[in-house]
């Protein structure tokens, strides 16, 4: 069996100082493409139940993602489940001796995917391998067991159970004709036999909720636009309703269920008046929310995760400018001081055992300028065992920091953003590229390693990511103002970042390009129609480009957007397309076209359901009689947003020698200069 290479976290420490020194002195040149863009090889660090073995991850020979289990007491490792045609997907513990994982497939587009990801289980040795759903829509007839494996639609909840016997809850979608869920359904699944049961919903459940003894307590169905939660009584399992709300855009009153604490304590996520949402107790007995907070982040919405360990709430996960761990318990807050003492340079995200056994615990690592690695802390001994690296050929003293920045929008509103400046650069009068992030209704980026970002920095160019108006987890106020505000003040905090970059001496006013995807894309076009003296150029990948079509569609493909979305949630967000056709067509790229003339990349899945590739298409024939620096590229196979790593590497391929050619030292602009 191989063997992990195991030191002390001194060792850890002198060895990474060592690489930091001597790369120093031997890298001038910038780091390949592909390296980029290249898909993980380590992706899981999963302890057991007891804290005594580490579920892993991790790429075999054949480029395939294994599931392999680390004997934490030797650090010894016995590969336990591996395919030749597909990867490794979701793993999760079933208890201390069995596992249960599905499989998804790094080296397939969307139009070569023919399965499901399937449902399996094994014992952390190795033996008791079993099917436990279909990876395929025709059903195994050829199996002997009693048990025939669940259908294709069947899928892991995504949340810790019980951990202490063979079952576990799994969920099974049902879908309406126009290819949207239409409820979820819920399972009590044996991973021996294969045998299950329902759980009885109370109604069209779209989401459910385990407790912390791993059993179905909260239950989310739809009906219209109304969710209503309900609560399943320990006692009696009974379900009884504790809210209503509306789905798609809540409400002054409205709250989301986040998690159960060992004691059965409900935490909410809630906003009661306040402009940022806070962390909540909900008082089950009496039906309303606890108003003061467990927890608040100041600047923005809470965001988070519970840490139970043995019927203790040891503390939270959340997300501010960056993860990090609050710590109830004082040993742990202890022992989070002491890993950060030794790593200062990265976010040290400390993971525990449900029932720890052993003082074993997974230490997640990653920063603006390095993806994620992989250790296991000793508690005991203080020993730090590297176990794995996502990417392990980015060389962080290569990579570019990121900073959270913040600039006055025309209106006064406060815009947060990300600024990437290269590494050994001035820093000053730079080439630069307005990152536009897509939704646009989500939060945009966090303070991490984004491989898009760091690949144009790596070739010069500043980057800027602004947190524009409508984006989320920044508050009430900065969401609201995004409604109805596409290609408007939107659009306007976009070109009002890159102008305040270009006041602080970072931007080079000449050479500022626009890009994004899918809503970003749409603001990239919007971006070129409304600021054409400040933009250089635009490229758009998967991008809409005429508000009108997400409503309507076209005969030739069909789009994944739900008629419910259509008709409860994007006439508030984005607007009415009876009433508000005016400001449709004021802010469609595609009625806008002809006044495009800057150079412009455009790249579309022809498979893509979100953003459908008659988007694309219909620009491209209305753009190009009127700019001959128009660059198309469909990928056939791919849908929104780009699977293989070939697919990712020839994208950026051209985007780099786009820009090079737009921006670089050899552009026009930079020639006049």
């Amino acid at each position: 069996m191989l063997r992990l290479l195991s030191r002390s976290l001194h060792a850890v420490l002198a060895a990474a100082c060592f690489c930091l020194a001597s790369a120093q002195a031997q890298n001038t040149t910038a780091p390949p493409l592909a390296d980029f863009f290249a898909n993980p090889e380590f992706s899981a660090a999963l302890l057991s139940p007891d804290g005594r073995h580490l579920a892993v991850r991790m790429q075999g020979p054949n480029q395939r993602e294994r599931l392999a289990v680390v004997n934490l007491a030797d650090n010894c490792i016995k590969v336990v489940a591996q395919f030749d045609d597909v990867d490794i997907g979701e793993v999760e513990w079933v208890n201390p001796e069995r596992l249960v994982y599905s499989t998804r497939d790094y080296q397939s587009t969307p139009g070569e995917m023919r399965y499901a990801p399937g449902l399996y289980a094994v014992n952390r040795d190795g033996s008791a391998p079993r099917q436990l759903a279909e990876r395929s829509v025709v059903t195994d007839k050829s199996s002997t067991s009693v048990y025939k494996p669940l259908p294709w639609h069947t899928y892991l909840t995504g949340q810790r159970g019980a951990q202490d016997s063979n079952f576990i809850y799994v969920t099974s979608k049902v879908w309406t004709g126009t290819h949207v869920v239409d409820y979820t359904s819920l399972l009590r699944l044996d991973t021996v036999t294969g045998r299950s049961t329902p759980v009885k919903p109370p109604g069209k459940v779209h989401r459910w909720l385990l407790d912390q003894d791993g059993e179905p307590r909260l239950a989310i169905a739809r009906q219209g636009q109304l969710d209503t939660i309900f609560y399943r009584e320990p006692a009696s399992g009974l379900w009884r309703q504790l809210a209503q709300f509306n789905a798609y855009l809540g409400g002054k009153d409205a709250w989301t269920p986040q998690g159960f604490g060992p004691d059965g304590t409900l935490f909410v996520r809630a906003r009661l008046g306040s402009d940022t949402s806070k962390l909540h107790e909900y008082d089950l007995a009496a039906g309303r929310i606890n108003p003061a907070p467990v927890m608040a982040i100041d600047g923005y919405d809470y965001s988070g995760s519970l840490i139970v360990q043995q019927g203790k709430l040891l503390g939270l996960r959340y997300l501010a400018d960056k993860r990090a761990t609050r710590w109830f318990d004082q040993q742990m807050a202890a022992t989070q001081a002491g890993v950060d003492a030794a790593l200062p340079q990265s976010v040290n995200l400390i993971s525990v055992a449900r029932q720890a056994e052993a003082p074993f615990m997974v230490v997640s690592s990653y920063s603006d300028v390095q993806p994620a690695t992989y250790s296991v802390l000793n508690s005991k001994t203080g020993q730090l065992t590297a176990v794995g690296a996502s990417l392990p050929k980015i060389r962080p003293e290569q990579m570019s920091r990121q900073q959270l920045v913040h600039y006055a929008a025309r209106d006064g509103l406060r815009i947060p953003a990300w600024l990437t400046v290269p590494k050994n650069s001035s820093g000053k009068q730079l080439p630069m590229v307005v990152l536009v992030h897509g939704g646009p209704y989500v939060r945009g980026a966090s303070w991490h390693w984004d491989e898009e970002v760091q690949f144009l920095a790596s070739r010069g160019y500043a980057v800027l990511q602004p947190e524009f108006r409508g984006s989320t987890g920044f508050g009430s106020k900065h969401f609201h103002a995004g409604w109805k505000q596409w290609g408007l003040t939107m659009q306007d905090d976009i070109a009002d970042g890159a102008r305040w970059a270009v006041q602080q001496g970072v931007a080079d006013g000449q050479r500022i390009c626009i890009m994004g995807g899918s809503y970003g894309g749409y603001a990239t076009l919007m971006g070129l129609v409304n600021d054409p003296g400040l933009y250089r150029c635009g490229i758009n990948y998967a991008g809409v480009t005429d508000i009108g079509l997400m409503y309507s569609g076209h005969w030739s493909f069909s789009s994944d957007i739900s008629d419910e979305l259509k008709q409860y949630s994007m006439p508030e967000l984005i607007g009415d397309p009876v009433k508000d056709a005016g400001q449709f067509k004021a802010t469609s790229p595609l009625a806008q076209a002809a006044r495009i003339k800057q150079p412009l990349l455009l790249a579309y899945g022809a498979l893509d359901r979100r953003v459908p590739i008659y988007h694309g298409k219909q620009f491209y024939d209305a753009v190009k009689p009127h700019n001959d620096q128009v660059e198309w590229v469909v990928y056939d196979k791919e849908g929104h947003g780009w699977s293989l790593p070939s697919t990712r590497i020839d994208f950026w391929r051209r985007v780099e020698k786009f820009l090079d050619r737009q921006l670089g030292s050899n552009s026009p602009r930079a020639k006049v200069e």
